[in-house]
């Protein structure tokens, strides 16, 4: 039997994930985000768009330096000043990469770009070329390349590889392909593109019509060596082809795809916790793969099923994804040392210091809980890994309502270590008091776009995740809170939000890409 063929894994959570309205992430957390997917073996980490704000080129800069691994790539439109921006930002990284980017199809060439076929082309070239003198490693895109005439796109392709592309990237940008379609796209090139064996063919797909899976193991049929993609298929609009669904069908059907990836699986699951914990973004229950669901059997037939033969209604096995077949393992009386190794059996590596303070606050946890969850678990690791600084640090609080009257709550913080409290009463109801007793205390004013409460385990006594969303001066940001009691919780959430706002805006621009 022939080796499976290896296929890179590119990750564009950073930046394309990004692009999901409400899913900006700052330094620290694009940072953590990084090391995780270098943990969970993606070949290339696409980091950012240096050129769109300092922040970004930051990012890029400090993810560059710390990435060891895996190629850090920065993305570019094809002129000097993005690939010039690009190249700075990436220098630092042991292996690097420049991602430049210029739209192709016949709609974009008129509408958006208003160039001609040859200038479009010879574009392109001095894009790749300018690159190319910059680093070795060259990606081109021919943007919204599924909508893109064949004739034209072997001609631009087969011009990017004269000039130095050592990856081509086939980009569905707006969702329009079908698997049929998108086999025959990666075909024709492989068929009429003399030079495409200089380079690997790779496919960035969205999902816009819910088929960018299919679409990107369709590419790979074809021949593709590379597929795009982000963690829990966040992006814009309908976000992106999902890293967790491709990998684990190229690994479950490898008898029909033929290859392989050099992904560690059992790493999917706390990678998609934490990009779902730091952007806000929740895993849809039914989510294929990572959702709260996807191993859960309800039906007596399935249940029975189950019992008599796993794989009756089981094709993947929930330890191969992270999950674990045990889930109740801790309690009041456990110690750091069992704590530290359930967290890295989740996927969570702590450092001492982080350590000692979610040891501490699972030991509040115990007192309240009599069984901790794996959920549980995770949720206290979070907290700490998407840690910002914080100027306002939740104490507690205490709160009288009754039916038909403004609840009187009595709220207490710390604001740069010193304790402050403030009491009002006033709001329709417990969570509307806290929310306006913390923008008197904070004198933040803010429109709340968003609210949602979930639990993070079973029973009557689990923790309960808040997530918020706050608008304040145009500028919105996210906040998390995580209690066995929500309106800790929903307290805890605000506060983070309110301290996000304090950081202040950081200015994006969002051109148009891949």
């Amino acid at each position: 039997m022939a080796d499976p063929r290896p296929i890179r894994i590119f990750d564009t959570t950073l930046r394309d994930g990004e692009q999901s309205p409400g899913a900006s992430m700052n330094r620290t957390e694009k940072l953590e985000v990084a090391q995780a997917l270098e943990k969970l073996g993606v070949d290339v980490i696409e980091a950012g768009f240096p050129i769109a704000s300092p922040g970004d080129f930051e990012s890029v800069r400090d993810i560059a330096a710390a990435i060891t691994e895996a190629t850090v790539c920065g993305l570019a439109r094809c002129n000097d000043g993005d690939i010039d921006r690009a190249g700075e930002a990436i220098r630092p990284a042991r292996r690097g990469r420049i991602h430049v980017f210029l739209a192709t199809s016949a709609i974009h060439r008129e509408f958006k770009l208003r160039m001609t076929e040859e200038e479009i082309v010879e574009r392109a070239v001095a894009g790749v070329t300018r690159a190319r003198h910059l680093c070795d490693d060259i990606e081109f895109s021919p943007e919204d390349a599924a909508r893109t005439e064949p004739d034209f796109l072997c001609r631009v392709v087969e011009a990017a590889i004269a000039a130095g592309a050592t990856t081509v990237n086939i980009p569905d940008t707006v969702g329009y392909a079908t698997p049929q379609h998108m086999h025959q796209v990666i075909a024709n090139l492989r068929n009429r593109v003399p030079s495409i064996d200089k380079a690997v063919i790779s496919v960035h797909c969205h999902d816009d019509l819910g088929l960018a899976v299919a679409n990107s193991l369709a590419a790979v049929e074809a021949g593709a060596g590379q597929v795009e993609c982000t963690v829990n298929g966040i992006g814009e609009r309908a976000g992106n082809c999902a890293l967790e669904e491709v990998v684990m069908a190229l690994r479950t059907r490898a008898d029909h795809y033929g290859c392989s990836t050099g992904i560690d699986t059992r790493r999917l699951v706390p990678t998609s916790r934490l990009v779902a914990t730091i952007t806000g973004i929740q895993v849809p229950r039914n989510k294929a793969i990572v959702g709260r669901n996807a191993f859960a059997h309800e039906s007596g037939i399935h249940q029975d099923g189950m019992l008599k033969e796993r794989s009756t209604y089981e094709i993947m096995r929930p330890e191969d994804v992270g999950l674990e077949k045990t889930d109740l393992v801790l309690g009041k009386h456990s110690g750091r040392a069992a704590l530290a190794d359930r967290a890295k059996a989740l996927g969570y590596e702590l450092d001492a210091e982080q350590l000692k303070t979610v040891f501490e606050q699972f030991k509040v946890l115990a007192d309240r809980k009599k069984e901790i969850y794996d959920g549980d678990i995770a949720a206290l690791c979070e907290q700490r890994f998407a840690a910002l600084p914080e100027q306002y640090v939740f104490e507690g609080y205490e709160l009288t309502s009754a039916a038909g009257a403004s609840p009187t709550v009595t709220l207490h913080v710390r604001h740069a270590g010193e304790p402050k409290s403030v009491t009002i009463t006033a709001g329709d109801g417990p969570v509307d008091a806290i929310f306006l007793a913390i923008e008197k205390l904070t004198g933040v004013t803010t429109r709340c776009r968003d609210f949602r409460v979930q639990a993070v385990t079973v029973g009557k006594d689990a923790q309960g995740e808040v997530t918020v969303e706050l608008e304040h001066e145009g500028q919105v940001q996210r906040g998390r809170g995580v209690s066995t009691d929500s309106l800790e919780a929903s307290a805890k959430a605000f506060l983070a939000a309110v301290n996000r706002l304090a950081l202040g805006p950081q200015p994006r621009l969002h051109p148009q890409r891949p």
